[in-house]
């Protein structure tokens, strides 16, 4: 198979080139640079290939090289408070050689070569191991790095394993004569294997209350979070990040805006981990792919997020991606689809489009993995429609596939109401398979107090209607307290402050307080009204506004309790 050859033509980031006869997906070294691209069309002798970097100044007759091996991303160690762009270049390793922009053809592996990690075996000599299964583990940080047997292994005995000190590269253990170290190089494309699927059963928990108790996301499933400019995909996403009871955050920042990226790489490592105490950015890795990278890269860096993602799965852990956002990946598919000449279809967009968006989304499973433990990818992937229209074609391909949608609404920002999660667009389909969890870990009324708020909030939608036409005097005593109990949902429960210490995160046990609070309310007010107590006394009643403040105390759950006090002794006066 011949591995040389020249450079045909140029059509922006697509190359085409003659003479190397490669394989779909293959690596190539493109012109005198050296510059990385993928092979991604063969016609005949063609092999078109989409590059990673600027191609600027490259002419048909340099030379392309062809290396046999897909684009692959380096597993192991040092993985974590790692930077990397679209195809896991380490950017800080980067800056410190060529300052704040790179150049052309430079590369540099994804893991520290040089570092070495302490290994402690947990299998001996003798002993039968099968692919996956955890041969020792490295401390790294606050987490437990698992070494693991390549997948390719199916099933081997261990003639020798070491304890000590080791780079990446040195040998820990021999399994059937073959040398194994603690790194691993996976193709990005290929999803990893894991023992078997499991039903989505357990909810992330992320201390949103819109989220856990309206629209609740099970481990191992999937959410969209469409919206337009300004209304939160990125500050809701990062809060996800820093407080979902995921123990590994992988968060991909394709082709967002620089500033965007500056707020999350310098944010991160100055936030403090509520479950370590220590830097939040010890459990994350970030895949830095701005809006100014080259555009073909941008495709890659979304596979290479999750093929991270993946390993830490593998070892057990529970892992939240955050790809922000999906709409600038499809953008870089259209664009390079056009340089291909292929047909396009919907706006311009490939036909392929939900084939692809299907395949990075159903790698997200909550599964046993080959080391014999539970873990599981959650998926966030934001979309950034153009002008807001959820009727686009990303949108609207991304909603076939995913079982959460949450709805940013504009009119909800211009009326300060964050997050902007509207709650009568948005849905989620794993509210019946999460029942018997919040039954059995919440409290038995979890699931009827949330169906009873997101019917209190649709009556309030239909009532708004007649309230624009005839004004809210001419509603019945009844309607008005409805009204004001869904106001009481919206305000106190539903909004919630990210950047205030102590809303910002709210804990499920909580968020089942504080709606239980709510219907208490709603039902002394029923009877209060049929006792013939005015309106106005029962909406004007100061416990409201002590409520309405408790969210925001630092001592908040013993505040809840006296709200709730409160609350009997002034319906009591009214004589309730």
């Amino acid at each position: 198979m011949s591995t040389e050859g020249v450079i045909y033509r140029v059509a922006g980031p697509v190359v085409t080139a003659t003479g190397i006869s490669p394989k779909m997906y293959d690596v190539v070294n493109v012109g005198n640079e050296k510059l990385m691209g993928e092979v991604i069309k063969i016609v005949g002798d063609y092999s078109i290939i989409q590059v990673y970097e600027d191609t600027s100044g490259i002419k048909p007759g340099e030379p392309v090289s062809n290396t046999g091996m897909p684009l692959s991303v380096e597993l192991g160690p040092g993985l974590l408070t790692s930077v990397y762009d679209g195809i896991q270049r380490p950017l800080p390793v980067l800056r410190e050689t060529m300052g704040d922009f790179i150049y052309r053809g430079v590369s540099a592996p994804g893991l520290d070569h040089q570092k070495k990690w302490d290994f402690t075996p947990i299998v001996k000599a003798g002993d039968n191991v099968t692919a996956g299964q955890v041969l020792g583990t490295v401390q790294e940080g606050p987490m437990l790095h698992k070494i693991m047997v390549p997948p390719g292994i199916a099933k081997g005995k261990v003639d020798s394993i070491k304890s000590g000190t080791f780079t990446v590269d040195e040998v820990v253990a021999v399994i059937d004569g073959k040398d194994i170290t603690m790194v691993q190089y996976w193709p990005v494309r290929v999803p990893r294997p894991v023992a078997e699927k499991y039903q989505p059963d357990v909810p992330l928990v992320t201390g949103l209350r819109v989220l856990d108790t309206m629209f609740p996301l099970a481990k191992g499933g999937a959410a969209a979070i469409p919206g337009a400019f300004g209304t939160g995909k990125t500050v809701t996403q990062q809060s996800l990040a820093k407080y979902s009871d995921a123990e590994i955050v992988v968060y991909i920042g394709c082709g967002e805006r620089g500033n965007e990226m500056t707020e999350v790489l310098t944010e991160f490592p100055e936030l403090e981990d509520p479950r370590t105490g220590e830097s939040l950015m010890k459990r994350t890795v970030l895949i830095a792919n701005t809006s100014n990278m080259p555009v073909a890269a941008r495709e890659a860096s979304v596979y290479t997020g999750m093929t991270i993602a993946e390993y830490f799965r593998d070892m057990g852990y529970n892992v939240a991606l955050m790809a922000d956002s999906t709409s600038r990946w499809a953008e870089a598919m259209r664009e390079i689809s056009s340089r291909l000449e292929e047909m396009p279809g919907e706006e311009g967009y490939p036909a392929y489009l939900a084939g692809r968006l299907s395949e990075f989304y159903e790698r997200a499973c909550r599964a046993r993995a080959l080391c014999g433990e539970d873990g599981s990818i959650s998926v966030i992937g934001a979309v950034s429609p153009p002008g807001g229209d959820l009727s686009e074609p990303v949108t609207q391909n991304t909603l076939r596939i995913v079982r959460v949608f949450w709805a940013l609404d504009t009119k909800l920002r211009e009326r300060r109401h964050f997050p902007t999660i509207n709650w009568l667009t948005s849905y989620t389909m794993y509210d019946k398979q999460l029942i018997e969890w919040y039954k059995e870990n919440v409290a038995e009324d979890f699931p009827t107090l949330r169906a009873w708020a997101m019917k209190t909030l649709q009556k309030e939608a239909e009532l708004q209607e007649v309230v624009q036409m005839v004004g809210s005097d001419s509603l019945p005593d009844e309607q008005k307290v409805t009204l004001e109990v869904a106001k009481m949902i919206r305000e106190i429960f539903l909004q919630q402050n990210a950047y205030h210490p102590v809303d910002c995160y709210c804990p499920i046990e909580r968020q089942h307080v504080m709606m239980g609070l709510i219907k208490k309310y709603s039902d002394l007010a029923d009877k209060a009204l049929a006792a013939g107590v005015q309106v106005d006394k029962i909406v004007y009643l100061p416990v409201r506004t002590r409520f309405n403040q408790a969210k925001y105390e630092d001592n908040t759950d013993a505040e809840l309790k006296a709200v709730s006090e409160d609350m009997d002794k002034q319906f009591a006066e009214l004589g309730v």
